[in-house]
């Protein structure tokens, strides 16, 4: 029998999981669970309820945050897309319990056109900005839509901190490669190691953050631990999770989604409500927790912040 794994760019919005198809699913399953015995229970699973989960003290609400009801923390940690462990809403949630265990220590390079390069190691690269951290109370929209209270501060703070040169026009991200840990690279769904990249204005940004935390705990492994970026008025994807090097670059670097679905995915992936996929609209989106769609805004309603970089560019041709 031929059993066709579809990639990346092939899986249609028809067939994403409807999120409260999916939390059905999840209580049903959580259900056979406290039946089962505790034996049957992974290590992992059995004690995430109960472990504590460090916090972040004396954070202040961002001043960029919509005044919008955050998701509920059980959303936000358990309908997440993370390839690297899995294709599946649920599968990160499943499968990147143990991961923030082995996110210590962390190092993430920075290198390339920048005069200041360097091997930093997580807390020495953070520390600095550790006054910086904020609540950012951001819409996401990923196919779906979430209000997330991301803690975290400016990709601005660190790239001077690096002093990029002239040459630098873009900023490529790179994720951690370890098929050992991260299950879902040992499927070829995509050009393994994950990359991403933004045009230097875009990564300057204020919007433009490096996230540590959400809801005032360190990151879970689900939603990118230990470090990751969150451009919020760009869709999911280019919001790159558990990062290990930040190199500046001249040219437009290639980037994991541009290489699996050129037609379908742009290196600018702005949220453009007169942009449709190739294969559905995205006019509106549905908001997790809500029963119908709603209107999709412009630059995901942070227009009055993001648009003045995009003027006489042509936002359907540079998708």
């Amino acid at each position: 029998m031929l059993i066709r794994i579809k990639r990346l760019g092939e899986m249609p919005s028809s067939e994403i999981t409807d999120h409260q198809v999916y939390l059905n699913r999840r209580q049903f399953l959580n259900g056979v669970a406290i039946a089962a015995t505790a034996t049957v229970l992974p290590g992992s699973l059995a004690s995430a309820a109960t472990d504590p989960v460090p916090t972040f003290n004396n954070l202040t609400k961002s001043p960029f945050s919509t005044s919008e009801t955050p998701t509920p923390f059980e959303s936000v940690t358990s309908y997440n897309n993370f390839y690297e462990f899995g294709t599946d809403k649920s599968s990160p949630a499943l499968l990147a319990t143990e991961f923030p265990d082995k996110t210590k220590p962390w190092r993430v390079t920075i290198d390339g056109e920048c005069d200041n390069p360097g091997d930093y190691d997580y807390d020495d690269l953070i520390r600095p900005f550790t006054l910086e951290e904020r609540i950012y109370n951001f819409r996401c929209v990923e196919g779906w839509s979430m209000v997330i209270p991301w803690v975290g501060f400016p990709l601005a703070d660190l790239i001077k901190r690096a002093q990029p040169n002239s040459r630098a026009k873009f900023v490529e991200f790179t994720t951690l490669y370890d098929p050992e840990q991260m299950p879902g690279q040992r499927r070829g769904v995509l050009d393994w190691p994950y990359t991403e990249g933004l045009r230097m204005d875009e990564a300057m940004n204020p919007l433009t953050i490096l996230s540590v935390g959400v809801y005032g705990q360190e990151l879970p492994g689900q939603n990118g631990a230990p470090i990751r970026l969150v451009v919020p008025w760009k869709y999911g994807f280019k919001s790159i999770k558990s990062i290990v090097r930040i190199r500046f670059v001249e040219q437009l670097p290639a980037t994991a989604w541009v290489k699996a679905g050129p037609r379908e995915y742009g290196f600018y992936s702005n949220v453009n409500p007169n942009v449709d996929h190739p294969r559905w609209s995205q006019s509106r989106e549905r908001r997790i927790g809500d029963f119908l769609k709603r209107e999709t805004e412009m630059f995901n309603g942070y227009s009055e912040h993001v648009a003045h970089m995009y003027t006489n560019m042509d936002l359907k041709k540079n998708f």
